[in-house]
């Protein structure tokens, strides 16, 4: 950068701090991340800067900046239970949970035993304290909100989701049964995704939309909380468009039976699941 332009930025920057009306050592104390804006402050230099539709996604960012990304190490230091009771608490919270999966059945539609083979493998490739029984007691706990009143789950799974082979053949079916058995209930919509459907969404890592107030996605070592709103819509919309893809009804019966008659021959190590 030209000493031009470091002069005609300072002072663009001086002009706009100077329209927050901030005393320079409150700018030093936010510039050093000695102290955090407030809402009022970002709202005051989106205005400063003619950038007022800005606001909200920065207050949100500036909100969950310490939440927003947790590696499953960090999380799981002390085993899977606590962490299961968590997602528990935002479960009991939700109204509408929209959920696409490419990895593995959501955790509140898992049988025991399907639950307890997916987490004695991501205990074993994490390296993590082994809870194993008594996180699997919590993931289970939490398919009660399917058949309490106010809460309700659209799902859509990519096909491939039947066809891994997360845990032993009749794990796998009795996973894939209990689908079967949970597709009438009020509460939820399950969606399949086809091998054969023409893809307008590329697949896409596993994501929950909780409400219209967060997203949780989940990587191979960290789990991303997006709560900016801006980038909730984005979520949404894809699952919208997700959604189109996916086929209902007998159809998607059709499919997981087909997984039941013909259990999964991929192998899929270490999906997280929530």
């Amino acid at each position: 950068m030209s000493s031009t332009v470091q002069v005609l930025h300072m002072d663009i920057l001086g002009c706009e701090i100077a329209r927050c009306g901030w005393h320079p050592a409150k700018t030093t104390r936010i510039q050093k991340a000695d102290a955090p804006p407030s809402d009022a402050d970002i709202r005051a230099w989106c205005a400063a800067c003619g950038a007022d539709d800005q606001a909200d996604d920065l207050i949100a960012t500036a909100r969950a900046v310490d939440s927003m990304y947790l590696e499953w190490r960090r999380l799981h230091k002390d085993g899977m239970r606590k962490v299961q009771q968590s997602w528990n608490a935002l479960h009991e919270q939700t109204r509408l949970c929209r959920v696409y999966v490419s990895n593995v059945v959501p955790g509140f539609f898992q049988t025991p035993a399907f639950a307890t083979a997916l987490m004695e493998q991501i205990t074993r490739f994490q390296g993590t304290p082994n809870d194993v029984t008594e996180a699997v007691a919590a993931r289970i706990a939490r398919s009660r909100f399917l058949y309490e009143g106010g809460h309700r789950y659209v799902v859509l799974l990519e096909e491939s989701v039947l066809r891994y082979r997360t845990a032993d053949p009749e794990a796998m079916r009795g996973q894939m049964r209990h689908l079967l058995a949970v597709m009438p209930l009020a509460s939820v919509s399950i969606g399949i995704i086809p091998f054969t459907a023409q893809r307008t969404v590329w697949p896409l890592e596993t994501f929950y939309l909780h409400d219209d107030t967060t997203a949780v996605v989940e990587t191979l070592t960290a789990e991303i909380k997006v709560k900016q709103p801006r980038e909730l819509a984005d979520y949404a919309r894809a699952f919208a468009v997700l959604a189109e893809m996916a086929v209902h009804g007998d159809a998607a019966r059709n499919l997981i039976q087909a997984a039941i008659d013909a259990p999964g021959v991929k192998l899929r190590n270490f999906p997280q699941s929530r």
